[in-house]
């Protein structure tokens, strides 16, 4: 399929005007690449840190340098249905990293906000900001040297942006991007939108639209309408 000429034009606009700092940025990430696991870097007393506490085979591997060793950085919190399914994410994937021969540790957590819950409240503000606190966040994660690749628990249109402006940062470092599943279906789209045409003319109270708006988000998981939450999955 041939590419629309207007975006074929606007690509190579954007190639030409980054060449300059793209190739700058690739000289880097495959400078670090070339390096292999930093941790083998690492001084003797940096080293036993990032290991201290690990269980005792971790640490034979980890100072052995004989295994892949991944970061989770998550955004678990159990305010937020889209983020509380992750709580349990990192036993999980340490258990799977053992079983295929690597070490896994959790580097960092970062935060998770929702304009869903912020909206038309002072706390909106902070919305774009967080994804900047979320970037600096999952850096200073994986600043530390001690992994081979990550493993990011995110979703929604602030965090897996922030995620993403980290990890290509560390772009060196292979990165998977792990969503925690989708909200099961609630109360219909059409009749949310009903009940709440009910309450804007007066036809019905606050208990009742209350009662629909916890029909519709009633559980763990992303949204259940098709918003910006999902679309970054």
């Amino acid at each position: 399929m041939s590419r629309h000429p207007v975006i074929a034009e606007v690509t190579a606009r954007i190639v030409e005007r980054s060449a300059g700092s793209r190739t700058a940025y690739l000289q880097r990430i495959r400078a670090a690449a070339a390096e292999g696991p930093a941790r083998g870097a690492l001084g003797c007393a940096n080293l036993a840190h990032g290991f201290a506490a690990c269980g005792p085979d971790e640490k034979l591997h980890l100072r052995a340098n004989e295994r892949r060793n991944v970061a989770i950085v998550s955004a678990y919190n159990d305010m937020l249905s889209a983020h509380q399914p992750y709580g349990r994410y990192p036993e999980q994937l340490k258990i799977f990293a053992r079983e295929v021969g690597a070490t896994a540790q959790v580097a960092g957590g970062v935060p998770a906000m929702c304009d869903g819950v912020t909206q038309g409240q002072p706390g909106m503000d902070l919305s774009l900001f967080s994804r900047d606190v979320i970037a600096f966040g999952t850096a200073v994660a994986l600043s530390h040297g001690m992994f081979d690749g990550a493993a990011l628990l995110g979703i929604c249109d602030k965090i897996v942006p922030g995620l993403m402006i980290a990890a290509l940062s560390f772009g060196h470092l292979p990165t998977i991007f792990i969503p925690a599943g989708p909200m099961t279906t609630g109360l219909p789209n059409g009749e949310q939108a009903r009940i709440r045409q009910l309450y804007a003319e007066g036809k019905l109270g606050r208990s009742e639209l209350l009662e629909a708006e916890s029909a519709s988000y009633h559980g763990p998981g992303t949204c259940t309408f098709y918003g910006t939450a999902n679309t970054t999955r």
